[in-house]
């Protein structure tokens, strides 16, 4: 959980100071989940062994704290700014207020600018902090995310080496990654964990060196980072497991935390043609490529605006054709196979995967999912459209073959989604064992094709806890926003009845139970009207 201000007189009034020795270490939080009897992780599990874990020494070095940086008493604290160092920003502008004129003074007339990914370090001047590092965080642009995330590692890497090159003990690191340049603040935030994890690892038994990093997050990022922070740093071994559920199966970075993208890894080889720049079929540089350093091969200047014309039906034919290797084709002479879009391949990829789940779905036989219960049409509402009811607590995501679960739900839903729909969840008296790992979550949106959210017109959550209220709103800002409009939690079942009529919705009876004791008994009987 997000330490909370221990130092917070009778009043409530919080101190213009806050020690860092009076904020509680990630290692004494509980877990947002019972995680004991997890024994079958790795049946599921993205990774054979855990590549982050238990470990309480590195627990107890870091700190996850709400709060304001500009109060933090540490020996530095990270300031994310632009280029020169002026940019206007509600933590920028408290820290430019407190530090001082003298702070403004020295970034003007001295530092002058910092380039992206780089670090420069002033004082704290009037803050509680000796010195500031001032850092500048990369734009997002999806046409050259791998660039973005590698440039927001190296911020986060240059900070820590930074405070460690200056034997500074205590280190206040905001997040870096902003809305404002477009960087989506899970993946922004995953970078940084996985970033300081391997650099506190590279000090064990290394002598001196930054002993307490403290998370400084804001409101907007406390909650992403409360669920992302037990993955890196499991505070049990039962937690360790549950992160081998939900970590990404290709994301956990290399050495030192920094993405890999092996499919993006450029070959560099002894190719005569580099020598030239503007003769057709040759070597030419557009000025995207330039950007990143990317060499555009073998095209004539008519091909160049011409080179990728792909239609929705292409599938695993395009790919099975690129045989050999294609360093030698091109030293051979032969026509390339032109470069595809990593997210227009990825677009395809999962049609033709539903396609394929789609067919297995109406052949196969998904009895022992069915039978559950969990998920089944239920009427519809009072303008006529499908209702699909989902009962979390008969849902046992870690018991349940999460493949025919996949393919029962295409087989259930296709036929409805072509048309407008809606859902029904019923979150009562559910447990951690009931919850779907983000991961499996995400898969299965992306598979699910366009359809699925432009006909959803409700998303109906009923008896949510403040968890599950967090957890929507996290996944719906940044998996799932083409349906964070449709999303409404309902507090009891009655409140669905301005939607459908009670005798179109069967629910169990324990559902019905539990809200009358919470809720008493208000509801409309079998028609009546609203």
């Amino acid at each position: 959980m997000v330490a909370e201000n221990k130092m917070e007189d009778p009043l409530g009034i919080v101190p213009s100071v806050v020690s860092v020795n009076d904020l509680k270490p990630w290692g004494h939080s509980a877990p947002l989940h019972n995680s004991a009897g997890v024994h079958n992780a790795n049946a599921n599990a993205n990774h054979p062994l855990s590549p982050f874990s238990y470990n309480p020494t590195l627990n107890e070095k870091i700190i996850l704290w709400e709060g304001d940086i500009t109060t933090l008493r540490v020996d530095a604290i990270v300031h994310s700014t632009n280029e020169m160092l002026n940019e206007r920003n509600p933590v920028s502008e408290r820290i430019f207020a407190k530090a001082g004129p003298k702070l403004k003074e020295v970034l003007r007339t001295e530092i002058i600018e910092c380039r992206t990914g780089e670090v420069q370090v002033t004082e704290g001047f009037n803050l509680p902090a000796r010195y500031i590092l001032h850092t500048v965080g990369p734009n997002y642009n999806v046409k050259f995310q791998s660039a973005a995330e590698n440039t927001l590692h190296a911020c986060y890497r240059n900070v820590l080496l930074e405070a460690r090159e200056r034997k500074l003990n205590s280190l206040g690191l905001c997040v870096i990654n902003s809305v404002r340049r477009n960087f989506p603040p899970d993946e922004g935030a995953h970078i940084a964990l996985r970033t300081v994890r391997r650099f506190l690892e590279q000090q064990i038994g290394g002598g001196s060196g930054v002993e307490t990093v403290v998370l400084v997050v804001e409101s907007c990022d406390a909650g992403i980072y409360e669920v992302l922070l037990p993955l890196y740093f499991p505070r049990s071994v039962g937690e360790e497991r549950m992160a081998l559920l939900q970590l990404p199966s290709a994301g956990v970075g290399g050495p030192d935390g920094e993405p890999l993208h092996p499919d993006r890894q450029i070959r560099i080889i002894d190719n005569p043609q580099h020598q030239h720049h503007s003769v057709g079929g040759r070597v030419r540089l557009d000025n995207d490529a330039k950007s990143v350093g990317l060499i555009v091969t073998g095209y004539t200047k008519g091909e160049e605006s011409s080179v990728i014309d792909l239609s929705s039906s292409l599938g695993d034919s395009v790919f099975s054709q690129m045989q050999g290797d294609l360093d030698q084709q091109r030293l051979l002479g032969e026509r390339p196979v032109p470069a595809i879009d990593p997210l227009l391949v990825t677009q395809i990829h999962n049609k033709e995967r539903y396609e394929r789940l789609l067919r297995r779905a109406k052949t196969e036989d998904l009895s022992e999912v069915s039978g559950i219960g969990c998920l089944y049409q239920s009427g519809v509402d009072r303008f006529g459209r499908p209702v699909i009811v989902f009962v979390g607590k008969w849902f046992r995501f870690k018991d349940i073959n999460l493949d025919k679960a996949l393919l029962y739900l295409i087989y259930l839903l296709d036929p409805l989604v072509k048309s407008d729909y809606i859902i029904t969840y019923f979150h009562t008296l559910t447990s951690n064992h009931n919850y779907p790992s983000f991961n499996w979550l995400r898969e299965v949106y992306n598979i699910l094709p366009y359809k699925y959210k432009k006909n959803l017109k409700a998303f109906y959550v009923i008896h949510p806890t403040f968890w599950t209220k967090m957890m929507t709103w996290w996944f719906t800002t940044f998996m799932a926003p083409a349906i964070k409009q449709k999303v409404q939690s309902l507090p009891g079942v009655e409140y669905l009845y301005s939607a459908m009529s009670p005798d179109q919705l069967e629910i169990p009876a324990f559902i019905t139970e539990y809200d009358m004791t919470i809720n008493g008994i208000r509801y409309f009987q079998p028609g009546s009207t609203t």
